[in-house]
């Protein structure tokens, strides 16, 4: 049989500890004080006592004192009346051989050591010991007068120091339950404060897990680790969001623009059942047809791959030199295009990813040399610090879509006739994007239009 042991909550575990470390700390700081009290309580009294017993010492030493005047007398002047009222000490009188000549109030034993004493020559021969008396402990010292005259018994009760202790114990106990018991409540209160924002960010997180929503309300209302916990989450979510509506509208666009090339190729592809039916002249036609639709088919394709990718390429930023770069892109687009490409750049060097660099201005210079007829000014290419230019002499942007170029398979009507996907300035933004700068676009003065975009805050100039 399995046992399923209950899982606690993050505010139990920290009220637990709290109550757990305030209870340690509060045990230890309890014992050590009611040691150190009590260990001053006893030393005090042994301290008077032995300062009791040392002045009757010298008192029988210095004087031939007996029984005699250690008993009670009327006055309450003698020997023993002063050590009762200072000590507040039982005092019992022992007469020669040890015989009790006045007892003490409760009597005091009398054991074969006192007796020994009483009988003692010396005078201040002293014995001591500890012994019960009616339930009661008490400390005795025997105290001999010398001579054989007998000895006088002083008495210090434990029980009232012990009691006195006792109590003092029982107090602190009841003093540590109090504070283990507040300092519980506290952890509770506390742990509540500290961990409520993470139960409602769990919260948040668990429904956004069930229902797949990510427009939820994040708490963000501290400005503590947990309020910037609760941020970093919103943000998170909130990027998740604009990269699902990102994702739906390419899917969206992408078969919008799919589906022209792929219906084309599908009227194509019928007449090839009837080949044998057609002219030369329209197979030839029809061969070319298909192949500049595959070829649209594939660079869309293409095109749609990579943009999809966006900012998860792999590749590592590194330090360039941004003219480098674009002197690059050139050389391959003066390959397949065969157009004179005029660059002028500075030795501006920026952290980028170089591939999406050479990218974004090949789209641009690709873009130039389809709008720009061959045969005029060359395309000219342009490095100022850490923007990038591409100026033709084409027929410019028209004022209304200059604000959309950037746009994914945005073509403006009049050129909708011409080759393309629509694709290739919004890698340029995305590239841009990625590398915090902006895209841009407008008219040249004289005719053309000039195009580019900036890399961001990691620019800098040698």
């Amino acid at each position: 049989m399995t046992v399923t042991v209950p899982r606690l909550s993050l505010r139990t575990k920290v009220a637990l500890s709290f109550a757990l470390l305030a209870a340690a700390v509060t045990v230890l700081v309890g014992y050590l004080g009611y040691e150190a009290a009590a260990r001053l309580v006893r030393v005090d009294q042994q301290n008077i006592f032995s300062n009791v017993v040392q002045d009757v010492r010298t008192q029988v030493s210095q004087q031939s004192l007996s029984a005699r005047d250690y008993g009670s007398d009327a006055d309450h002047d003698g020997p023993r009346d002063e050590l009762s009222r200072r000590f507040r000490a039982d005092v019992q009188v022992l007469g020669p051989g040890g015989r009790t000549a006045d007892r003490g109030q409760p009597p005091l034993p009398v054991s074969t050591a006192d007796r020994a004493t009483a009988r003692q020559a010396a005078a201040g021969h002293t014995t001591q010991s500890e012994t019960d008396i009616q339930d009661e402990r008490y400390r005795i010292a025997t105290v001999s007068f010398g001579q054989g005259r007998g000895a006088v018994q002083v008495a210090q009760q434990l029980s009232d120091t012990e009691d006195l202790l006792s109590s003092l114990l029982q107090r602190t106990i009841l003093l540590m339950t109090v504070v283990v018991l507040g300092a519980g409540a506290v952890g509770w209160w506390l742990a509540r404060r500290i961990t409520g924002h993470l139960v409602r960010l769990t919260a948040v997180a668990e429904d956004v897990a069930r229902t797949r929503r990510l427009d939820v309300a994040v708490p963000v209302g501290t400005q503590d680790e947990v309020g910037r916990l609760g941020r970093a989450f919103d943000d998170m979510l909130g990027r998740l969001a604009r990269a699902e509506d990102d994702q739906k509208r390419l899917i969206q666009d992408a078969g919008h623009e799919l589906r022209t090339p792929l219906t084309s190729l599908r009227t194509n592809v019928s007449l090839l059942r009837r080949l044998d039916e057609l002219r030369p002249r329209a197979r030839a036609e029809l061969v070319d047809d298909m192949v500049s639709e595959t070829r649209e088919l594939t660079d869309l394709v293409n095109e749609l791959v990579e943009l999809a990718a966006g900012q998860r390429d792999a590749e590592e930023p590194v330090d360039v030199i941004l003219g480098d770069v674009v002197a690059e892109a050139a050389a391959r687009t003066r390959r397949r295009t065969g157009r004179t490409i005029v660059i002028r750049a500075d030795d501006t060097v920026v952290r980028c990813r170089p591939a999406a660099l050479q990218r974004a201005v090949s789209n641009l210079l690709e873009n130039a040399a389809k709008f720009a007829p061959a045969g005029h000014d060359p395309i000219e290419a342009e490095v100022n610090g850490g923007e990038v230019q591409v100026k033709d002499r084409g027929p410019g942007i028209p004022a209304s879509d200059l604000a959309r170029v950037f746009d994914r398979f945005y073509r403006a009507p009049e050129v909708r006739s011409l080759p393309g996907s629509g694709l290739g300035l919004a890698i340029v933004r995305e590239v841009a994007q990625s590398h915090r700068g902006t895209a841009f676009a407008r008219n040249r003065d004289g005719g053309g239009a000039v195009v580019g975009f900036t890399v961001g805050s990691e620019a800098r100039s040698d």
